[in-house]
């Protein structure tokens, strides 16, 4: 095992956090299995192979780990959030999509800027362990208003294609561009496995397809449901006219 900070102390950190949050408010099975989900996704990605990888060789393994913090992990646990608990925080200014969506933007491409990139990765044990807490943090606001907010789903289905629409450029850049730009990764020593260019590459392609599943595959998911709902309103007005 390859345990981190992430693993060892973040993990436990949040199980206490969500089991004292729902203290009283029992969450249903569904929740709970969400909840471990989400915690042994984060424990997978920071105590397995993959955690040397990302720290050492290979771009690829860290924007892995950045996925599960940034998205996986954080709507796993809102989902982990009983909607009687949820309700508390309706109206929260720093829930609404308006602060959420920006946030998460901000956060996800300044992390990525290479020289910032570069800079974490030489201070494993600070400034990364930063990086990693604030993508979670901004993942959860970012998901917050699709699945507990109280909006209407074709305000969900709009917001859900912005942060694809928005997001999808990094991974793209990441595959496209002729050249490996994060340093760290360009020297660093390599046994096996991809040259850095190759690297970055994958690393890119595997970004961009998993933002196209996750982000499209939940805006259509809430686009089909605006529409009938749309079709629904307007049988209903048809039918009180008729009267």
């Amino acid at each position: 095992m390859h345990a981190s900070v992430e693993a060892v102390a973040l993990v436990p950190v949040l199980a206490v956090a969500y089991a004292f949050a729902v203290r009283s408010r029992r969450p249903g099975r569904g929740e709970i299995a969400a909840a471990v989900l989400a915690l042994a996704l984060v424990f997978a990605a920071f105590a397995t192979e993959l955690q040397p990888f990302a720290l050492h060789t290979f771009l690829w393994a860290h924007l892995l780990q950045n996925v599960v913090l940034a998205e996986w992990a954080p709507a796993l646990l809102v989902l982990a959030v009983p909607p009687a608990l949820a309700a508390h925080a309706a109206g929260f200014p720093l829930l609404r999509p308006l602060v959420t969506l920006p946030v998460w933007l901000v956060t996800y491409f300044a992390w990525h800027l290479p020289w910032v990139y570069d800079f974490a990765l030489r201070h494993p044990h600070s400034l990364l362990h930063v990086e990693h807490v604030t993508y979670l943090a901004a993942g959860l606001g970012l998901w917050w208003p699709v699945l507990r907010g109280a909006y209407s789903s074709g305000v969900k289905a709009a917001y859900l294609f912005a942060a694809f629409v928005l997001a999808s450029p990094l991974g793209l850049v990441l595959a496209l561009v002729p050249r490996a730009i994060y340093s760290f990764y360009a020297h660093a020593p390599r046994t096996w496995g991809p040259s850095p260019l190759a690297d970055q590459q994958i690393a890119g392609v595997t970004m961009a397809v998993e933002e196209a599943a996750v982000f499209f595959a939940v805006f259509v998911f809430y686009l089909r449901r605006f529409l009938q709902e749309e079709q629904l309103e307007g049988a209903f007005d048809e039918l009180r006219a008729a009267r």
